[in-house]
């Protein structure tokens, strides 16, 4: 016999009683959608997989004080953000995952070749993700993470706006900024050929 679904809001009220299990099915829930946020906020796949373990910590510790004005993934999103930063920020360097593939170019800010050969290829799945994962790397950490919340994760401008502490106007030209950029690194790659 199989459970019936529960809701997340029922799911976040046993979490508040102490309910770990319904947490850890809340966690179940987001715990993808954050990986993949904290790692297109810039930080490397161990990185993230710590942070992500501190934000559902933080999480859990700050049950109590969650009032639900926001939907539970836009307080996660805003705990993520946060994290990411002191991450980031605690970098004496940039630190560089080392590319398995030895053909490919080593500086993963660096953008491979334009795809004048293979255009297909290049706009398609994972070689894609890798091109728009190494050009949001190259936006400041602001417009990176408007981009990131608005246009990748879907957010409402309203949303990502108090996840990140800015007015929705700030916001919005984070996001112009960020897009604009993004748009100058792709294009490349996007270009599709002539004739």
């Amino acid at each position: 016999m199989s459970r019936a679904p529960t809701s997340e809001h029922a799911l976040l009220q046993r979490a508040r009683t102490g309910d770990q299990d319904a947490f850890a099915r809340l966690v179940e829930i987001h715990a993808e959608r954050i990986y993949a946020a904290l790692r297109r906020f810039g930080l490397d796949a161990n990185e993230a997989d710590e942070v992500s373990q501190e934000v559902f910590l933080r999480a859990w510790r700050g049950l109590p004080r969650f009032q639900e004005r926001a939907q539970l993934s836009t307080w996660l999103y805003r705990i993520a953000f946060n994290e990411a930063q002191r991450r980031l920020s605690r970098r004496a360097a940039p630190r560089l995952e080392p590319d398995p593939d030895p053909d490919r170019s080593d500086p993963i800010l660096a953008l491979p070749e334009s795809p004048a050969l293979e255009p297909e290829a290049q706009t398609l799945g994972r070689e894609f993700d890798l091109v728009l994962e190494r050009a949001l790397a190259q936006l400041p950490m602001d417009w990176r993470a408007a981009v990131v919340l608005r246009d990748v994760e879907g957010l409402s401008t309203k949303e990502a706006a108090d996840i990140v502490g800015v007015r929705q106007a700030a916001f919005k030209s984070r996001l112009h900024r960020g897009r604009m950029q993004l748009r100058a690194l792709l294009e490349p790659y996007l270009r599709l050929e002539e004739g």
